[in-house]
């Protein structure tokens, strides 16, 4: 199994970055976890979007689903999706219309946001949309994900995708403040990613993220063999982030970065 950083940054964008977005794939199966803002334009550098089988999406924070839309543009409006020759290319009855997975709740939240577009149906007719069901294992092709609600602002689900038929673990927590549901559902993963968005924890009000130390404490509680830190500004200092992380973490970690490539 390979997964693709496609983006990393926080809900504001690195210089030249993109918000949340990993690319997962085995065998013939590609899927997308997550699709923040930008990320579309760096899936396009890796794989042709009209093979991705599904988009599966942790929360509808915008860093997280965004380029949803731009995706379903170019499903809807690109020449080799028509049904008739146009531009060189032969006309198709039978257009890419890859899955589009959100969490419990979220129909309406894409349903609003194209009908800010002016164009209601955009993301329906564009992708096969359904909401998961937490409770249950996802069957993507060759790959398989279920899912954990973590503590954020929002419903927000971590992910676990594995093959189908067996083999390494890949652990995603999305966006999370601190939280013990991860070390039954995450224990032992082959590679754990995780957020570490704040320089501090947050001064007042309810936890929706980590810091560096904490998101190693929690790979340490999961006994996860590698970490990597996702959801980080290139504001934070790196140097000082992974020793935060390390101070609390044993094991293997660095932060994550556009291109980077994982296998498991």
């Amino acid at each position: 199994m390979r997964i693709t950083v496609l983006g990393k940054s926080p809900a504001w964008q690195d210089a030249g970055g993109a918000c949340s977005g990993y690319l997962v794939e085995e065998g013939g199966t590609r899927v997308l976890v997550d699709c923040g803002s930008g990320v579309f334009a760096r899936l396009r550098t890796v794989v042709d979007y009209v093979d991705v089988d599904a988009v599966v999406v942790s929360h509808m924070h915008a860093d997280h689903f965004l380029d949803v839309i731009p995706f379903a543009c170019a499903l809807t409006y690109t020449p080799r999706q028509q049904p008739l020759p146009v531009a060189g290319w032969p006309g198709t009855n039978l257009p890419a219309r890859p899955r589009l997975l959100v969490p419990p709740g979220a129909t309406e939240v894409l349903r609003a946001a194209a009908r800010m577009l002016g164009q209601a149906s955009l993301l329906e007719s564009a992708f096969r949309c359904s909401e998961y069901d937490v409770g249950e294992t996802l069957e993507l092709g060759g790959l398989a994900a279920r899912f954990q609600p973590v503590p954020h602002y929002i419903a927000t689900n971590a992910i676990q995708i594995t093959p189908a038929a067996g083999g390494g673990r890949f652990t995603y927590g999305a966006d999370h403040g601190p939280t013990e549901v991860l070390r039954d559902f995450a224990g032992a993963t082959d590679l754990l990613l995780l957020e570490a968005t704040l320089p501090r924890p947050e001064r007042s009000g309810p936890r929706g993220h980590l810091t560096p130390s904490e998101a190693g404490e929690h790979a340490s509680d999961c006994d996860a063999a590698r970490l990597v830190l996702t959801h980080i500004s290139d504001e934070l200092d790196a140097d000082w982030a992974l020793a935060e992380a390390r101070r609390t973490y044993g094991g293997p970690v660095e932060i994550a970065r556009p291109g980077a490539v994982y296998t498991v």
